[in-house]
């Protein structure tokens, strides 16, 4: 009875990744207005039918890819490594390693459902408590990879601050190639947060 049980809820799982990943390149690439359902199971392979059996509604199938792209950019954060660096190098090689958390198709596909939920107040209320999981999740690799205390007040900030920063950068990006701009970005506020954080060699 398992054997043939489990191939099946295989094929139910991978059927249920194709989908949220082709919902989150559709969100990414075509923006939230022409990624409809049809437009995702096509992408996906799949009947919309199939699609609908696993996200009934295109709200259940958002907030799941939503979800999604959210487990898949805290991978990214618990993998980090803390840096074999000191002071100002220290913090620079931290800024880098959360800007690249932030740029590419997941925050894209995120700006896009931010987007609309701020029009939805359905989907707002769904969506908010998922950023808020992610948001306290970089706020606190951030302070483990830079080694600071954080029930500093002004540290606290501090590290707020360069988060709300390193957002404005990933925006920016979306239109065009930023990143040499955002290297002497980084490289002029690595040297202000080290000496306000006090990590100054």
């Amino acid at each position: 009875m398992s054997t043939v049980t489990e191939p099946k809820q295989d094929r139910s799982r991978l059927t249920r990744q194709r989908i949220l990943e082709a919902t989150v390149q559709s969100l990414a690439s075509r923006g939230w207005e022409a990624s409809s359902v049809a437009v995702i199971a096509a992408d996906a392979g799949t009947s919309r039918g199939a699609l609908q059996h696993h996200f009934p509604t295109r709200e259940d199938l958002i907030v799941a890819a939503l979800d999604f792209m959210f487990e898949k950019r805290s991978e990214l954060v618990r993998t980090v490594t803390v840096p074999d660096l000191t002071g100002t190098e220290r913090v620079a090689h931290v800024l880098h390693t959360i800007i690249e958390v932030y740029v590419g198709t997941l925050f894209g596909a995120a700006l896009q459902v931010w987007t609309a939920a701020a029009a939805d107040e359905v989907l707002r209320d769904r969506i908010v408590p998922l950023e808020r999981k992610f948001g306290s999740g970089v706020h606190a690799m951030t302070i483990r990879l830079l080694g600071v205390d954080d029930t500093d007040p002004h540290v606290r900030t501090l590290i707020q601050a360069t988060l709300d920063m390193i957002r404005g950068l990933a925006l920016a990006d979306l239109l065009t190639d930023d990143s040499r701009r955002r290297r002497r970005v980084v490289g002029a506020w690595a040297q202000q947060l080290s000496e306000g954080l006090g990590l100054t060699e």
